[in-house]
């Protein structure tokens, strides 16, 4: 069994409020004034880097924080560079806009700043992501699938991550985009993996023991296939749809909990 998780990590599942209570932002402003650093935005998932930097540059200043720092990293050029990989190894926080995940992984993988996001989030970091930047976290990452559909054969498609969350697959948009079927899919590929689908305007805290709390206005849906007794995605043709008996699934409001090593849930705070 992996160790699942080794530091800090706020996955919000897009479309986050940015006006109003903004609960879930406010939350990622009160974890990174106990860590006393600064604030990077990493915008390199969205093909909009300055309006979107820009605006959450302006309402995490809104909701109290001083220093906040925006980086685009455009090109593995920009990836290497010693200055971009320092500015995220001293950082208490670093926040994934949306965008397209496979962006993030194809110009950060095995570079300089990839290795200083590891190296802070190791060291206690707070590693927060919206929408795509939640689903690049883990290591095996879904980067396209078919929303709104009968679970099936390959109706998911999947790829390497960074790897800071092990043994867990993180899709968003969830309810609203109808996800259940492409999330089932990935379980049914490999039972012992937990399919976390994070809704709208909310998100997962996840601290250093691999427990999780819910924060925001919607639900978290968990799929935990390890007790599966039966399952036909290995003899599956294209198209054809997925038969998965004795699956778990978990439908989790604000304040409640579960533990991704125990597979446990926990009751509301």
């Amino acid at each position: 069994m992996g160790e699942k998780v080794k530091g800090y990590l706020l996955l919000i599942g897009g479309a986050e409020r940015k006006e109003g209570d903004r609960v879930i932002l406010r939350r990622l402003v009160e974890l990174l004034k106990q860590r006393e650093s600064y604030l990077v935005i990493l915008t390199t998932a969205t093909s909009a880097p300055g309006a979107v930097g820009k605006e959450y540059q302006s309402v995490f200043g809104q909701l109290g924080l001083k220093d906040i720092k925006l980086l685009h990293i455009n090109n593995r050029n920009e990836a290497a560079a010693d200055n971009n990989a320092s500015l995220l190894a001293k950082a208490g926080g670093i926040f994934f806009t949306g965008g397209d995940q496979l962006r993030l992984t194809s110009l950060l993988g095995g570079s300089a700043v990839n290795r200083a996001l590891k190296q802070a989030y190791q060291n206690g970091a707070l590693i927060a992501g919206t929408s795509a930047g939640a689903s690049v976290v883990s290591n095996i990452m879904i980067i396209g699938g078919e929303d709104d559909q009968t679970p099936q054969a390959e109706s998911v498609q999947l790829a390497p991550g960074l790897g800071l969350l092990e043994e867990v697959v993180v899709d968003q948009h969830f309810a609203q985009r109808g996800r259940l079927g492409r999330l089932l899919s990935v379980v049914a590929y490999n039972p012992y993996i937990i399919g976390v689908g994070i809704d709208e305007d909310t998100a997962v805290e996840i601290n250093d023991q691999a427990c999780f709390i819910v924060r925001g206005s919607r639900t978290v849906t968990i799929i935990d296939g390890q007790e599966v007794s039966h399952s036909n995605i290995y003899g599956l043709g294209k198209r054809e749809p997925l038969a998965l008996l004795n699956v778990k699934v978990h439908v989790l409001p604000a304040g409640y909990s579960f533990d991704l090593r125990n597979r446990k849930v926990r009751c509301s705070e």
